[in-house]
Order: structure tokens, then C-alpha cells, then sequence
């Protein structure tokens, strides 16, 4: 496998993390899974590449996964306690299916805690499905804790993990 490349996306390419979005969606329905399960959010893509807060993986020149990397602390789930100011929060991450198991994601969550932690951040942060098992399982082997599980009844996410970023 070539090295990924991380940058920031433009907002002219918003089809393309669309698109990543959208092919993960599916790949989670067809294994039953109903996280996803709607037409990715345009309008909090186009803010996040705006703020240049969304990034693309490429590989080869060919973009193999997105992700979220923000200040935004989800006040649902991260309080006063968790300090959030302590933290970047990871959202929206996808790798395209042809690259599935070959360790992109890894790669995203890697560089996401290096950007953190050169902003003097101490965590990585996210949440994720709480019905998702195999995901939590994939947080895990990734290096991050799970903290707790928010049970909110109108929210399907709610598992919260994070990560040290080795800031002391």
C-alpha cells in the first residue's frame, strides 16, 4: 500500500466526501447495520469544509476516506466535567470500500491525534452508534477508552470514547 495523504478538503469537494459518506451508509445497511441511514447532512459538510475543518485521505491521488476533526463537544454527551476545551472530537469518518481493512482509518485516527495534540489538546474524542459493537471494538484496537454510553432516547449515538494524545 502507497502512503496516504491527509489534507484539508476544498469546498468544491463536497461530492466526494458526499460520496465516501454515502458508500459507507450503504455498505452499514447491507450488513443490517442502520447506522447512517440517511442522506449525509450537506449543509454540516459544506460548514466543516468552509471552517477547513474536513479532510480528505488520498492514496494514490484517489481520495480513500474523510474525516471530521473539530472543537465541536457534543453538549448532549460531553459536560462540564469531561473538560471539552481539553479535547478535538472526531466526526463523519469513512474509507471507501476498496481500501476497507488495509488501515486507512487507522491512518485518519493517527493523524487526528497528532493534530491534536499540536494544538495542545490532550484528547482525541468521539462518539459513536452505541448498538454498534464491532465498531466499539474498532475504537478500541485503536487505542481509545470508552468512557461511558449516554442512552439518550432520541439519539442513536452515545458511546463516548477518547484517546490520549500524550499531552501532558
Amino acid at each position: 500500500m502507497s502512503a496516504i495523504q491527509v489534507r484539508a478538503a476544498r469546498p468544491d469537494e463536497l461530492d466526494t466526501v458526499e460520496a465516501l459518506l454515502t458508500e459507507a451508509s450503504s455498505w452499514l445497511a447491507s450488513r443490517g447495520i442502520d447506522q447512517w441511514q440517511y442522506p449525509p447532512h450537506r449543509d454540516r459538510i459544506t460548514r466543516a469544509l468552509r471552517r477547513g475543518v474536513c479532510f480528505l485521505a488520498f492514496q494514490d491521488g484517489e481520495p480513500v476516506g474523510t474525516v471530521q476533526v473539530d472543537d465541536f463537544a457534543d453538549p448532549e454527551f460531553w459536560t462540564p466535567a469531561d473538560q471539552p476545551d481539553t479535547a478535538l472530537y472526531v466526526h463523519r469518518m469513512a474509507v471507501a470500500r476498496k481500501v476497507s481493512g488495509a488501515g486507512v482509518g487507522e491512518v485518519l485516527l493517527e493523524w487526528a491525534a497528532e493534530r491534536a495534540r499540536s494544538k495542545g489538546k490532550a484528547w482525541l474524542r468521539l462518539d459513536a452508534w452505541k448498538d454498534n459493537p464491532g465498531l466499539h471494538r474498532y475504537y478500541r484496537r485503536a487505542g481509545f477508552d470508552l468512557l461511558r454510553i449516554v442512552d439518550l432516547p432520541h439519539r442513536r449515538s452515545g458511546a463516548l470514547f477518547q484517546r490520549s494524545t500524550s499531552v501532558e
